[in-house]
């Protein structure tokens, strides 16, 4: 987990959550990220802790606290929409629209499971914007089918030599009406913080996520790995000096559809971004317990 460190001082740690993981120990146990707290907590007494969270399923940025001043002061950031959040998500489906915003209020579905969401008019106010960076239209998901590719701004881009993505093949002939398949890469920035928003919100609009078991098409089991990721998180912590900013990497199971979207695959600077945070980790690790607390 120290690895996966993409930014660290005295208040807080950034980390690149990998999918798949839970933040917390669920009911019927398994391992869970705040197993590897220990090792998070660089020569400080106490291990740091959740100042917000992530699905088990979605990858990228996720906030520490490492002592409980900063936790409440980041808790006050989180609650106040003060903290910036950008996600990436690669979606099922083609916004009329390059842009926009949702404003659909939401609500549990069941009172026994907290965490299933639906779109209500007497639930909770929530709002995300959206903007799409890139789109790829397959003229077919079975076999043998090539399609093309856009992004805003620019023209199609031709992928007669570029293969259907194997995740979108299939062997046998397409039924009628099903010989076309379009994917849009999104950048979501989820103004309000409901459980679930963004996948909500994706699928309420036609757009589900890909690899959304709950929301979407994908299948309980035996599909895509959700392609929802915590990209980047800006967290103005300190008065005097500039917020922090950190940037994930994009996880291996999404790179495959972002790049037929139009992703240049270009991850130096996240990359740099990661060598640098590392450096200092070492540097600063044999005089740690003079953290502030």
């Amino acid at each position: 987990m120290q690895a996966r460190l993409l930014y660290r001082d005295g208040l807080m740690l950034v980390i690149d959550k990998p999918a798949g993981l839970p933040v917390h120990r669920g009911p019927k146990g398994g391992e869970s990220l705040e197993d590897h707290f220990d090792a998070l907590r660089f020569g400080l007494p106490r291990r740091p802790a959740l100042a917000h969270r992530l699905d088990r399923e979605t990858s990228g940025c996720l906030v520490l606290g490492r002592h409980r001043k900063a936790l409440e002061q980041l808790g006050k950031l989180f609650k106040n929409g003060k903290i910036g959040k950008t996600y990436w998500a690669v979606v099922e489906g083609r916004p009329d629209m390059d842009e926009g915003r949702i404003e659909l209020p939401l609500a549990r579905r069941d009172e026994t499971r907290g965490w299933w969401m639906k779109v209500d008019p007497a639930g909770m106010p929530s709002e995300t914007r959206w903007k799409v960076m890139g789109r790829a239209l397959f003229t077919s998901p079975w076999r043998g089918e090539v399609g093309e590719r856009s992004s805003p701004g620019g023209g199609e881009l031709q992928m007669q030599d570029h293969p259907t993505p194997d995740r979108l093949r299939r062997s046998d002939p397409p039924p009628p009406g099903e010989g076309e398949r379009k994917l849009t890469w999104l950048a979501l920035e989820p103004v309000t913080g409901r459980t679930h928003q963004l996948r909500v919100h994706c699928a309420a609009m036609g757009w589900p996520i890909l690899g959304d078991n709950i929301y979407g098409n994908a299948p309980r089991t035996g599909g895509p790995v959700l392609h929802l990721l915590s990209r980047a998180i800006v967290v103005p912590i300190s008065k005097n000096k500039e917020p922090v900013s950190a940037t994930a990497p994009v996880p291996e199971h999404m790179r495959e559809m972002l790049t037929a979207c139009g992703w240049d695959g270009d991850e130096k600077a996240v990359e740099a971004q990661r060598m640098q945070q590392a450096e200092l980790t070492c540097s600063v690790h044999s005089r740690e317990s003079g953290d502030p607390a």
